[in-house]
């Protein structure tokens, strides 16, 4: 227990400091001129006389890689893996694939994209049952407390609301401390690393699954600033994750005709539908999410997955457009006004003149600076957070309850201070002010006949904030104060709530922040463009300075606004403001996932990365297995070693001189140990020994919800312990290989592209061990390097 305290209190130090200290090294040279001296591939009985032989130029000696292991995930620090998208053409694939008949294969291919439509389907309920569990919720609370002001009960009023959003903050923060931790904050960082191959425990489980949902529900109900957009597209990941791995085995949910998706590659792939089925329905924004997908989410895209994703995203947008028609006579209670368009202005006639485009560039260029300091101010706070979070669930509970108390007094008490407007003679009774949960011209507790602009802000839902603020020939409404007011305490308010324990999105708070502070530009320039069109382009500027994305936010905003004629001016203020934070940092999903320890691989290796070679950064010695191998060698390996995946060499008698056979995967021994096609002598049994025993689909992927098979479990006899066993059937006969003198910046781009686990290293000339070491994920992390070579990586 202890050493697992000292572990994980190690780990979070880590995410807080990425940059480790690491002991004084020797003097390096940025490209090694030799090859390693002692770098051979052993047994795990040899590394003890192997102990002291990993000295190498240029580098530290070490025994193992334990770098970046461990990162944040939600809120909860765990343990990380790989994932492995290479496919293993090992003796049982090939079998596999030769027994399949056309059916099976046209079955296979039907299968995607019925996965495809239902995960549509699946998230369109989803995000429905949010907007109507939001609009009850949060519609109820305010009439409760509009009816109080209403009888001049306003101190009851204050209380009632108050009490309201801590008890709903609390019970947000309850059950994602004790039940999902990794449900906590957007889940956007933790899926953009799963797409790029880091898993950790619970980030798609179905525990995580529903308090996302109720969560988010609860957050968002409860008054923070903060919006639900970021926790669907984790909705969207975890409702496609469970469909891929046929259900929960965990919660005696499974269904065995889907076998066929489990393993990594095609369950990225659904994910990414997932994650684009989020957008869909968070915005209503099918093509948005489409390239919210493309742009931000996944690491790898192509085609095929192009046109799957089109099609889970118009299945998400039918299921919504149907649903809300529905709503829309009444059925679903206080919602059913909502559209499938959420902000239209399309009705308003959009003319600019030179004098609006310069005022649209300033707007880009101080949303790209607003946004950058946004950004940084995120990376600070959260790391502050890290140390309350750490401390355990109650300390998350209470500073949850104490931001959303904060939340409330800001959000009531500066609508108090604000004066009271008279409403504009031209507006007929009833709609200036406006009595009840929503409106543009909220009447708080102001006379008959007047209004308070911040009431319509802050005491509303954010849907409808967004809604006041785009809303057009409505210049007069909202004055500087009143703009300057909301903008300074949404932009801090979106700071400090981000990073509690709640699923919270950043989309709504940088949109508000965004309106605002564009319809305020618009109001002191005095341009003859309408002051809510200016809000919806300083909202793009807000949102291309903190989130870095272009293409996809340019198509969210006209799928949220219904205005195509906006797009020259939308387009314009995102490369400007996107163009002028880059200078500064980078996106904000970027900067969390490294914050929370996400080994991220990047496009590009980083530049000092072309100084080193692949040999420069192995861990050695490797562990290695013979072709056939004793079954206690393999045994004792693994219960010693944590290592994923091992090279197996072919030796005598089975090849004149030892040569690299191929790898082998941790998951596969176990399964073929546990099948016990064993021998008393060393000799090859071929697959079609093991298809005797064993079927192919015995070899997939557990989920994330279910627990794989241990080494502990196997319950071997020690008769058993001094047999043979022949790995040839489950060895993956064409591993990715490179020399060791190749640079690591290419080993690094081709490790990304490829979407590999492991990587082998081999000698450029004869003579040496067939296999000099394995290359991972964590080899090419700028955090680790920089612990090996000082003077070569540099901050």
């Amino acid at each position: 227990m202890a050493m697992a305290k000292r572990e994980k209190a190690l780990a979070v130090r880590a995410v807080r400091a990425p940059v480790p200290e690491a002991p004084p090294t020797p003097t390096a040279t940025p490209m090694s001129a030799t090859a390693p001296t002692s770098a051979k591939s052993v047994k795990w009985g040899d590394l003890e006389d192997a102990a002291g032989g990993l000295e190498r130029p240029l580098l530290r000696q070490r025994g193992s890689n334990t770098t970046s292991q461990m990162a944040v995930v939600g809120t909860n620090v765990c343990p990380i893996e790989s994932l492995d998208y290479e496919i293993v053409e090992n003796d049982l694939y090939k079998q596999d694939w030769r027994s399949r008949g056309r059916i099976q294969v046209f079955q296979y291919q039907v299968l995607k994209w019925l996965m495809a439509l239902l995960v549509g389907s699946f998230v369109g309920l989803v995000g429905f049952f949010n907007n109507i569990a939001v609009e009850n919720i949060a519609g109820y609370k305010l009439l409760l407390t509009s009816n109080l002001m209403r009888q001049n009960r306003n101190l009851e009023a204050f209380l009632l609301y108050m009490a309201c959003n801590a008890v709903l903050a609390g019970s947000a923060a309850a059950i994602c401390a004790y039940l999902a931790p990794a449900a906590a904050g957007s889940g956007i960082p933790e899926v953009k690393a799963y797409l790029n191959g880091v898993d950790a425990h619970s980030i798609l489980a179905p525990s995580t699954l529903f308090v996302k949902i109720i969560g988010s529900i609860l957050g968002v109900s409860a008054g923070f600033m903060l919006g639900k957009e970021g926790p669907m597209v984790h909705t969207g990941a975890c409702i496609a994750a469970m469909l891929g791995q046929g259900g929960s085995r965990k919660y005696g949910l499974t269904w065995n005709w889907i076998r066929y998706f489990k393993n990594d590659l095609d369950r990225r792939d659904l994910i990414t539908c997932g994650a684009a089925a989020g957008v869909t329905a968070a915005f209503r924004a099918p093509v948005g999410g489409v390239l919210f997908a493309l742009e931000e989410a996944t690491t790898w895209w192509r085609s095929a997955l192009l046109w799957r994703t089109f099609s889970t995203t118009a299945m998400s947008a039918i299921v919504l457009r149907s649903l809300i028609e529905y709503c829309r006579s009444g059925n679903c209670g206080l919602f059913g006004k909502g559209g499938l368009i959420m902000f239209d202005v399309s009705s308003r006639v959009t003319t600019y003149t030179a004098t609006d485009i310069g005022a649209v560039i300033l707007l880009g260029i101080l949303g790209g600076l607003l946004g950058a300091l946004f950004n940084r101010f995120v990376d600070q706070i959260l790391r502050r957070y890290g140390v309350i979070n750490e401390k355990g669930a109650p300390y998350k509970i209470l500073m949850t309850v104490f931001i959303s108390l904060v939340t409330s007094c800001c959000s009531f008490g500066l609508s108090s201070l604000s004066p009271c407007v008279p409403c504009p003679p031209e507006l007929a009774p009833g709609k200036c002010p406006t009595i009840g949960r929503s409106g543009n011209y909220k009447k708080f507790w102001c006379p008959a006949g007047h209004y308070n602009a911040l009431a319509s802000l802050f005491f509303n839902t954010n849907d409808d904030a967004i809604r006041n603020l785009f809303s057009g020939g409505t210049d007069s409404e909202f004055g500087v104060y009143t703009l300057l007011t909301f903008f300074i305490g949404v932009y801090t308010l979106g700071l400090i709530t981000y990073g509690v324990a709640v699923p919270s999105g950043l989309f709504i708070p940088v949109i508000l922040s965004g309106a605002s502070f564009g319809r305020l530009v618009g109001k002191v320039f005095g341009s003859g463009l309408d002051t809510g069109l200016f809000a919806i382009v300083g909202a793009a500027s807000f949102l291309g300075g903190t989130m870095r994305m272009t293409v996809s936010v340019c198509v969210i905003l006209l799928e949220l606004t219904n205005d195509l004629l906006l797009l020259p001016l939308i387009m314009l203020v995102l490369l400007v403001s996107k163009t002028v934070a880059d200078c500064f940092n980078k996106g904000v999903y970027e900067q969390i996932v490294r914050m929370k320890g996400l080994p991220f691989l990047e496009v590009h290796a980083d530049a000092c990365m072309r100084s080193l070679v692949a040999s420069d950064v192995l861990s050695g010695p490797v562990i290695t297995f013979s072709s056939v191998e004793r079954v206690g060698s393999v045994v004792n390996t693994l219960r010693r070693t944590g290592h994923n995946g091992f090279p197996v060499i072919e030796e005598e008698p089975f090849a004149p001189a030892p040569e690299l056979c191929g790898l082998v995967l941790r998951s596969h021994l176990i399964v073929l140990l546990n099948g016990r096609t064993f021998t008393r002598a060393p000799v090859k049994t071929g697959a079609a020994e093991v298809f005797r025993k064993l079927k192919p689909f015995d070899f997939a992927k557990v989920g994330s919800s279910g627990k794989a098979m241990e080494v502990d479990d196997l319950r071997l006899t020690e008769e058993e312990m001094d047999m043979y066993v022949d790995l040839h059937p489950i060895t993956n006969r064409s591993p990715y290989t490179v020399l060791e003198n190749m640079s690591l910046a290419k080993a690094a781009v081709l490790f990304r592209d490829l979407g590999l686990r492991h990587m082998c290293v081999v000698p450029r000339t004869p003579g040496r061990p067939p296999v000099l070491g394995i290359l991972t994920r964590h080899d090419f992390m700028p955090e680790y390097i920089r612990g090996l070579f000082e003077n070569v990586l540099r901050e």
